[in-house]
């Protein structure tokens, strides 16, 4: 029987998860589950799976899980510190699939014990790459990705070798706006970012998807995860979500990992790596779906596309300057604080600001260093929505 561990469980990546291994919980000894405010959802999941530890990132809803898991030898706790110490507990898997740069510790801490990583955070590697990267490799542990993009990659490489790689293509949806006339991008509201033409996800991840920061995140994780220059990444716009990525070989060869949009293919390869098993998801039908389309992305339409390429070139500790100034620009958006295009000029700014500084390039990738950084790029990212605003 595995031992393991969800962090973000009540988010829809986590639920995916969960959907999967309620089917086989037999084969699953579920030692912790963290999540947010959905109280409710986590302790409901954490007596279904019989979980050892329930957390909520919130100290103040302690007493509330505390109150609905009571008499279920369901444990309780609430807190960073307190997902830090789930984090800590020693198992065979863990998913990473906290939002922001919360997941970051956690990841880190289960790294530390030797654990598979299935790892859905995005902000851990473009924030913290390098550390993420060398924490694994001294502990013997395994990180596989989990977003669909990074898994198609890494599953388009199995039997190949990284040098006989000459580009990889990763693909967006386009989002919500991605027909919208480009004048009328600066009046879009918060309800019309929220909705998704293709795929079921939060709302912080479906704004992402329609400003594309979600796609510029995936080019920093393409090339901090599998160490390749950013001018051999690309993105194509496609619209039917059903190719994740292609990888483009010396010899012209060009593997695509075809599939429908449903996280848990991504998540079940994890999941049962390096074997294959059967998932309850959609079989394609290619005949009936008649033609795939791919078109080069407008990044007059998307800025945060370059600015991901500025944050590559840049290096250093670019990345957490980039994330933590697009989360706080997000929260603005969510706010109403700000408008749908003012996201990437927050973004921006704060990159210019803590750049001419100096030192971003050259700096250590340290926790100290990335949560520093990360503190400061939310001060000015909140000095230019101030401004915007």
């Amino acid at each position: 029987m595995r031992r393991i561990t969800l962090f973000g469980a009540t988010g829809s990546v986590g639920q995916s998860a969960i959907d999967l291994i309620a089917r086989d919980k037999d084969s699953y000894d579920v030692v912790a589950l963290t999540g947010g405010r959905n109280i409710t959802q986590l302790a409901k999941d954490a007596v279904a799976l019989d979980a050892d530890l329930a957390v909520t990132c919130y100290p103040a809803l302690y007493d509330d899980l505390k109150d609905l898991l009571a008499g279920t030898g369901v444990a309780v706790a609430a807190g960073p510190d307190a997902i830090a110490e789930a984090a800590a507990r020693p198992v065979d898997w863990a998913l990473s699939a906290i939002v922001g740069a919360a997941g970051l510790v956690p990841g880190l801490e289960a790294l530390t014990h030797g654990t598979t990583l299935a790892l859905a955070n995005k902000e851990s590697l473009v924030t913290a790459g390098p550390l993420l990267l060398g924490r694994a490799k001294a502990h013997g542990a395994t990180i596989l990705p989990v977003d669909s993009e990074h898994s198609a990659v890494f599953q388009a490489l199995v039997g190949e070798k990284m040098s006989a790689v000459e580009r990889v293509v990763i693909t967006a949806s386009g989002g919500a706006f991605r027909d919208w006339p480009i004048e009328k991008l600066a009046n879009a509201t918060l309800d019309q970012a929220s909705s998704h033409p293709n795929w079921d996800m939060g709302q912080r991840i479906t704004i992402d998807s329609a400003s594309m920061f979600n796609k510029a995140m995936e080019l920093i994780e393409t090339k901090e995860f599998f160490n390749v220059s950013s001018d051999m990444i690309e993105v194509l716009v496609h619209r039917e979500s059903l190719v994740h990525a292609m990888v483009g070989f010396h010899d012209g060869a060009l593997m695509a990992h075809v599939g429908p949009p449903d996280m848990r293919h991504a998540i079940g390869y994890a999941l049962h790596w390096p074997e294959r098993k059967t998932l309850p998801v959609e079989r394609l039908d290619l005949a009936k779906i008649g033609r795939l389309t791919f078109e080069a992305p407008d990044e007059a339409r998307y800025p945060a596309l370059g600015i991901a390429n500025r944050v590559m070139q840049e290096g250093g500790l670019s990345g957490a300057v980039f994330n933590a100034a697009k989360e706080h620009a997000l929260d603005g958006f969510i706010a109403r604080e700000i408008g749908f295009l003012d996201m990437a000029r927050v973004v921006q700014v704060t990159l210019d600001k803590i750049s001419s500084q100096g030192g971003l390039q050259n700096a250590s990738i340290t926790l100290d260093n990335v949560l520093e950084t990360d503190r400061l790029a939310r001060i000015y990212a909140g000095e230019a929505i101030k401004q915007l605003g």
